[in-house]
């Protein structure tokens, strides 16, 4: 008789246990007692009694889900306010709201990367864009990470349409892509920029007006950025912004959105609220790249390896993937969540801890997070 089908799965399940990179899920409870750095909740936004109030008004008003896709039932006055605040404040013609930025970049890369293009995508990029990359019909060509001239010479060969792909900081080690040079290096050749934002809206640019902003790309007309709702924003959700030829071509195109049931409006709820408190509270941009230049700065002053952040992520490199888990749970025993970034995750393959910085973080919880991860390292 033939085994079992899944035979191969038990084989990977124990090379993975020998390499030390099995992934196991741990359910927190509501009134976690861990200090938080593991989360992307940069602005303290997800607890704040606005955004949850707004997120059980608006489940009170429109119910718990959308109950359909965008194009049948799914979309809400409220999503339509989203995606008009959403553009007016990150400084795009248009925008479109997701039910994750997971699905946002993929209609993003898909949807604009036909049959006969060429994308060229950093290295360095994220899952989501890298799928993306994956499922579009267009030819795709991997560069070097941040590396302007390598997408020039890239794009040097193009034969038809074509987009270059990045992260505008990227989720590993926190460093932001040189966007500049890389929007010049697009124009040359007449393609397009398609910018992920997860880790730059509400951290980077004026007031927390992203990355393309800051570089001063922020509505032209060869940039479509995406954005995530649940990092920042403290929702849930993601969106495409952009000339709005190109928002209307994705209401058309992409299958992320056709064919997915439209964003929860308690989430779309809560991430117009969060998005009109920043405007109100624009300092918390600010105080939250305070916070992770005070990690880095103390982490590196006491001998750890970490990376200069541009925006809010701070990277702590660990000698292994086992070293690098032990050190994570060695801080959780001792009161601090942070990240474990170990392969596949990391491109180079050097495991990582990974530290978010919260503009809600006092000076007194910088310094114990500081020295947790200083007592811990083994």
């Amino acid at each position: 008789m033939p085994g079992s089908p899944f035979e191969w799965i038990d084989e990977q399940a124990r090379a993975r246990r020998r390499a030390g990179l099995v992934r196991t899920l741990r359910p927190r409870p509501a009134d976690c007692a861990l200090l938080d750095l593991a989360g992307n909740d940069y602005l303290g936004l997800a607890r704040h009694p606005e955004v949850t109030g707004a997120a059980a008004e608006a489940a009170r008003r429109w119910g718990g889900g959308a109950t359909g896709s965008r194009l049948v039932s799914g979309s809400t006055e409220l999503h339509a306010d989203l995606e008009r605040e959403l553009a007016a404040f990150c400084g795009f013609e248009s925008a479109l709201v997701f039910s994750s930025g997971y699905a946002a970049n993929l209609a993003a890369v898909t949807a604009l990367a036909p049959h006969g293009s060429l994308i060229v995508s950093d290295a360095g990029n994220h899952a989501s864009l890298i799928d993306g990359c994956r499922l579009a019909r267009g030819t795709t060509q991997v560069v070097a990470h941040a590396d302007p001239e390598a997408v020039r010479k890239a794009l040097g060969t193009r034969t038809g349409p074509a987009i270059a792909v990045s992260d505008t900081v990227f989720s590993v080690d926190g460093d932001a892509a040189p966007l500049t040079e890389l929007a010049a290096a697009c124009r040359e050749s007449g393609a397009a920029l398609v910018v992920d934002d997860a880790h730059g809206l509400g951290v980077l640019g004026d007031g927390g007006r992203g990355a393309a902003w800051a570089a001063g790309l922020a509505g032209a007309p060869d940039v479509v950025t995406t954005v995530t709702l649940s990092k920042s924003l403290g929702s849930q959700g993601g969106a495409v912004l952009g000339p709005a030829r190109v928002i209307d071509h994705l209401v058309n195109a992409a299958r992320t959105f056709i064919f997915d049931t439209g964003l929860a409006p308690a989430a779309a709820g809560a991430a117009l609220a969060a998005l009109r408190l920043l405007r109100r509270e624009p300092e918390r941009a600010t105080r939250a790249r305070a916070v992770a230049t005070a990690l880095y700065e103390r982490l590196t002053a006491a001998g750890l390896e970490a990376v200069r952040p541009d925006a809010a992520v701070v990277s702590v490199r660990a000698p292994s993937p086992e070293r690098a888990l032990r050190w994570a749970a060695d801080c959780r025993a001792a009161g601090l969540a942070v990240g474990c970034f170990r392969p596949p995750s990391v491109p180079d393959g050097v495991s990582r801890l990974r530290l978010t910085a919260r503009a809600d973080l006092t000076g007194a919880q910088i310094e114990r997070a500081v020295g947790v991860v200083i007592a811990t390292r083994g």
